[in-house]
């Protein structure tokens, strides 16, 4: 399903929530970005192998994908960047991703394929030109990556979250934005951000510089979008006070395991 979240003419921002479903019916729910400025075109986590065929087709719908000029990459895990071989090959593209995992992407591709075409973010984050627009990349380490980057599109007044805010729903459901008030959606996130995330600290700090943003959406790679600035501000008061990682770890958690179901 591809759903187009702003479009202005010369700057374009569509979403693609159910390639994961539509591929093979399995694996965990993603959402893959195209945005396009001014005839230039950027993915932003464009998924793994399951994904690139029906991604490939569903964006040549938008924009010519041997265009594409990079690929901007939250993080490195498999749903989010275990395509990328495939995307050097069919593209001229380059990939921005945080200098902690740029040198885990060869391991994703075939040698010497990512010669010179990987851009490793420093930590305090980055302003990427893409046409006649900005990315910003923003800085969300531990969120749930030790290397990890959000990244604003100040046209569409966009944040696209990685991560946080994500929730664990079908890709049909992921295209119906939460409006106005996030309600009993936090259920469908409270888990996952207690188990992934890293710490209530790096949770603070982070709401404290998302807060400064102008922003109409907040978009993840799993699950539902959020948008407008009602919703998203009480998504930042949840935010702040949720205990996780290792807020929550004790004793009990490194017990030495005797028995393991799976050994039966």
């Amino acid at each position: 399903m591809a759903i187009e979240l702003h479009n202005d003419g010369g700057h374009v921002c569509v979403m693609f929530t159910d390639l994961v479903h539509e591929a093979h019916g399995e694996g965990v729910q993603t959402n893959q970005f195209l945005v396009v400025d001014h005839g230039h075109g950027a993915l932003i986590d464009p998924g793994g192998n399951m994904t690139y065929n029906a991604l490939y087709m569903e964006c040549a719908r938008h924009f010519p994908p041997k265009q594409l000029a990079m690929i901007l990459a939250s993080h490195a895990d498999p749903d989010v960047i275990a395509s990328v071989s495939h995307w050097l090959v069919g593209t001229d593209c380059r990939i921005y991703i945080s200098a902690v995992w740029s040198n885990f992407v060869p391991h994703f591709c075939g040698a010497g394929r990512v010669d010179g075409r990987v851009v490793a973010i420093p930590d305090p984050g980055a302003s990427i030109v893409l046409g006649d627009s900005v990315m910003h990349a923003v800085p969300a380490h531990f969120l749930h990556s030790a290397g990890n980057f959000q990244f604003y599109d100040p046209v569409a007044r966009m944040l696209f979250s990685g991560d946080l805010g994500a929730s664990m729903v079908s890709g049909v459901e992921a295209g119906i934005p939460v409006e106005n008030e996030l309600g009993g959606h936090v259920e469908a996130m409270a888990a996952f951000h207690r188990r992934y995330m890293a710490c209530n600290k790096a949770l603070r700090l982070w709401a404290g510089m998302a807060r400064q943003l102008d922003l109409e959406w907040l978009v993840p790679q799993h699950g539902r979008p959020l948008k407008g600035r009602r919703s998203i501000d009480q998504f930042f008061d949840w935010i702040e006070t949720l205990e996780c990682g290792t807020d929550l770890v004790t004793e009990a958690t490194y017990r030495l395991p005797f028995v393991w179901a799976g050994d039966r």
